[in-house]
């Protein structure tokens, strides 16, 4: 049995799945932010559009990042395994380190699968709100891109405090490019 506990405390396989899902991350939440700048602050927008193509991007991009990683990654570890196996003289077939290298491989594909679906879920929220006629369309707009710059300045902190650099300073520099795209996207809507 693969010890999930040693995996999940290997520096390697923190690294990895760190960088991959701060990458998908920011991917996934501009991506939903240009949809919610290109649709939801539009006149005449749809809910159902709006939800859907959410929904339905996010899961693409999920497939598509956790496809790619999983190739990427795979790649990575048999190469590793085979450095190893020449190292040693050894066939590591079914043995520990094959094993834990296969759930590296699965953890770091299943982080980048959901990691899109994370972003979806806060930044549709608004928009179920609406679907329960709790909030209009242009309001959830406006608290669904506010999500977006959240997940965005959450994410800069996080990568502060791990880095070890100013986590307010790094959190707040990456809400700004967000804010950046929102209005470039805004502006371009307006020209619509």
């Amino acid at each position: 049995m693969v010890n999930l506990k040693h995996i999940f405390g290997n520096d390697e396989v923190g690294s990895v799945a760190r960088r991959f899902f701060i990458n998908t991350l920011f991917d996934s939440t501009f991506m939903l932010l240009g949809i919610i700048v290109g649709i939801a602050f539009s006149s005449g927008s749809n809910l159902n559009v709006v939800i859907v193509t959410m929904l339905t991007s996010s899961l693409a991009l999920g497939i598509s990042t956790g496809v790619s990683v999983y190739e990427a990654e795979s790649l990575e570890q048999e190469r590793k395994i085979l450095d190893l196996e020449k190292a040693l003289f050894l066939d590591l077939s079914r043995t520990k380190i094959e094993k834990e290298s296969r759930s590296i491989v699965i953890l770091t594909t299943v982080v980048n699968l959901c990691t899109p679906l994370l972003s979806c879920t806060i930044m549709v929220f608004p928009f179920v709100l609406v679907f329960l006629q709790i909030l209009n369309m242009n309001l959830a707009a406006w608290l669904s891109a506010i999500l977006a710059l959240t997940i965005l300045f959450c994410a800069g902190v996080y990568m502060g405090k791990f880095g070890g650099k100013n986590p307010w300073l790094r959190g707040l520099k990456m809400a700004v490019f967000g804010l950046i795209a929102f209005i470039i996207g805004f502006f371009i809507n307006t020209l619509a």
